[in-house]
């Protein structure tokens, strides 16, 4: 499917958002305000662009009641999906051995891990063990050991530490990984280990060569440190009133949080209604 690029608003052509956290309020739903926003940012040029820590096989049901069908930037941008077509453009995978001995290396300071692994491809799984979480989730698949998760191409790795918080753990797998793979943190008890190179930014750039579009070009909004480098990439970057800390430090502007439409109140502003936009009348 060809995608052709949109003629340019008045300031940006495309609107990047992350889903949980700043799309999504905590139900999973998009509030009718902000749908509405989008539809009048789309009414005046710009695209909206979904970019995601979230896999394409677990994007395809929160899309569809947008009624999404373009483009989508998936996996923490390892993935380029085609969301109308339920294809993949384009994806990337982690070396097995390079990640189990990164995990283990990881181990040793953290003390025991829980994981959780994504699958590759439009079929992928979500195999966690037993400890990963306090219940397993719909989607997730339970496994009996650490060596049931490396049987079948993984596109990402999940660990959680009993010993350290996330920040914490965050950053010794920073240091333990530093240029073999990429670390992310995306969520509560959310540490991701992805193929190097990949972030939000890279995903998101891709899309920008093959959508004809440019940084100069994009808002970007988020809520988590993983957002930071398409935060950093996009001219305009906004974290949501509920984002982290580390998140807000590299926001151009702060959004009410997603339970308060943080998103819309932003569109709202960026893409206002004509009549707004029109000077006040001088005739008494």
């Amino acid at each position: 499917m060809t995608f052709p690029p949109y003629s340019r608003p008045a300031r940006f052509a495309v609107v990047a958002t992350d889903l949980d956290g700043t799309l999504l309020r905590g139900d999973l739903s998009v509030s009718p305000r902000t749908r509405t926003a989008l539809v009048r940012a789309t009414a005046l040029g710009a695209r909206h662009l979904v970019v995601t820590g979230r896999p394409a096989a677990g994007c395809r049901s929160l899309l569809e009641p947008l009624g999404y069908r373009g483009l989508a930037v998936c996996g923490q941008g390892a993935q380029l999906y085609d969301v109308g077509a339920d294809r993949l453009l384009s994806s990337a995978t982690l070396d097995r051995s390079t990640v189990r001995e990164l995990v283990e290396r990881i181990a040793e300071s953290a003390g025991p891990l829980e994981l959780g692994v994504v699958t590759a491809g439009l079929s992928g799984e979500f195999l966690v063990t037993p400890g990963f979480g306090e219940r397993v989730r719909h989607g997730w698949r339970l496994v009996e050991g650490h060596t049931d998760l490396w049987t079948r191409p993984v596109e990402k790795v999940l660990i959680r530490s009993r010993r350290l918080d996330d920040d914490a753990l965050a950053a010794l797998a920073h240091r333990v990984c530093a240029g073999r793979i990429a670390v992310t943190h995306s969520g509560e008890g959310m540490v991701e280990l992805l193929p190097a190179g990949v972030s939000k930014a890279t995903g998101l750039a891709a899309a920008a060569r093959r959508l004809g579009f440019s940084a100069a070009d994009t808002v970007a909004f988020g809520d988590m440190p993983n957002d930071i480098p398409m935060l950093e990439w996009a001219a305009h970057g906004v974290a949501m009133g509920n984002a982290h800390a580390a998140l807000r430090r590299h926001a151009d502007e702060i959004a009410p949080t997603n339970e308060e439409d943080g998103v819309a109140v932003v569109l709202e502003r960026l893409f206002p209604p004509a009549h707004a936009a029109r000077p006040a009348s001088t005739h008494p």
